[in-house]
């Protein structure tokens, strides 16, 4: 199958948060109609302490419950991702990191999400008394990476950022032993 002519792009909502495109793809055969929703880049940090992650906890509106996740969030115009890492992890926890190494870039969807999401992991930070951003973060915890796996596994962390940025920190220690 060859690439679609795109015949119409046009943006059929805004806010601070995300634009929704409605795109139609014209396949020669049929023509099909697209909405996308791009939230921008999204990233995601591991911070690992000895053997033990750095998670947060957040009420999420879909699943109706808190969730435990890793610290992340979106970048900003003009931020780079290692900038908006290191801000994100700032603003929910007060830990400043650094020295940050890359993990993976994924891309959640295909078809109608755009938001291409980059992870990163350090072992390098200044912690502090814990505040929590106090309309995100109502709890934060160093949990041992074989728990956050058994989270995963439990349904406790549900969250494609936390899993994969987990999962890849996780085969990295592997690579590393």
């Amino acid at each position: 199958m060859n690439s679609p002519e795109i015949r119409e792009r046009h943006l059929d909502y805004e806010n601070k948060h995300q634009k929704i495109h409605r795109i139609k793809a014209d396949f020669g055969a049929f023509v099909k109609e697209y909405f996308v929703v791009d939230f921008g880049v999204r990233v995601g940090l591991i911070v690992a302490d000895n053997d033990s992650i750095l998670l947060v906890r957040q009420y999420r509106l879909l699943i109706d419950r808190l969730s435990w996740e890793i610290p992340g969030g979106k970048v900003e115009p003009g931020e780079t991702s290692e900038t908006a890492a290191i801000r994100e992890c700032l603003e929910e926890t007060e830990i400043k990191c650094g020295a940050l190494h890359k993990l993976l870039h994924f891309l959640p969807g295909l078809d109608t999400l755009h938001n291409p999401t980059d992870l990163f992991y350090t072992k390098e930070f200044v912690a502090s008394t814990p505040r929590y951003h106090q309309h995100e973060v109502v709890a934060q915890s160093w949990v041992p990476l074989e728990q956050c796996l058994t989270m995963i596994q439990s349904g406790d962390i549900v969250d494609s950022l936390s899993i994969l940025g987990l999962l890849s920190y996780y085969l990295r220690t592997l690579e590393n032993a």
